[in-house]
């Protein structure tokens, strides 16, 4: 119970860490942001074009839909998740249609709700939600929680990410029986184990090398 407890509080620092860097100096967010990066199995270049990629998606979302909807747009190993609401059909379409005019998505999923928006309280229970997934997802030692991407909406936890097949069932497994979860839906990469070994192996021998090494490597 202790560990949950301090799993559930380091989740939610790293989540409104966002919020904070104005408030403490750069070097304290760039040390959390760094460990989260050690964890992530996408390289640190596929990170920056997630991240670009939200961005261009976000500004193409149908001006005239805007007011009445709420669109989250996840981006993760250069595949997008909508989520929220839309207030028709047609504006559910027109902004799936919107976001794949992005050059370099290599997948688009649209779960957008039709519906009006939802209100903040429902927002902050998703939140709720999502750091619970993420610290019962630390406790259980069975993976990484940064191999995972939880996103949260209404209740649905949506998980992304690059994970083998044991790996996944562990996900989906601790998603599905996390207060508060009315559905999981699996979004996840399985890959081979020995490919996830390797590529761990890699991103943690590149960012752990010593400038002197990391430059003998290259003679």
């Amino acid at each position: 119970m202790h560990k949950t407890k301090l799993a559930l509080a380091a989740v939610a620092l790293l989540a409104v860490l966002p919020w904070l860097q104005g408030c403490f100096p750069a070097v304290a967010t760039g040390a959390a942001v760094g460990v989260m990066a050690v964890h992530d199995r996408r390289s640190t270049g596929t990170q920056t074009d997630d991240e670009m990629l939200e961005w261009k998606v976000r500004g193409v979302l149908p001006e005239r839909y805007r007011e009445q909807s709420n669109v989250s747009v996840t981006v993760y190993n250069r595949r997008l998740l909508l989520t929220g609401e839309a207030p028709s059909a047609e504006a559910r379409a027109a902004t799936e249609a919107a976001a794949r005019t992005v050059d370099g998505l290599r997948e688009v999923y649209n779960e957008l709700a039709v519906g009006p928006v939802s209100k903040l309280g429902s927002r902050s229970n998703d939140s709720y939600i999502t750091s619970k997934v993420k610290a019962r997802l630390v406790d259980s030692d069975q993976l990484s929680a940064n191999h995972v991407k939880v996103v949260t909406e209404r209740g649905v936890a949506h998980l992304l990410g690059i994970v083998n097949e044991r790996e996944g069932r562990a996900a989906v497994a601790v998603a599905r029986t996390t207060s508060g979860v009315l559905k999981v839906v699996s979004l996840l990469e399985i890959i081979d184990e020995a490919e996830t070994r390797r590529i761990d192996d890699q991103l943690l021998g590149s960012r752990n090398a010593s400038p002197a090494s990391a430059a003998d490597d290259k003679r």
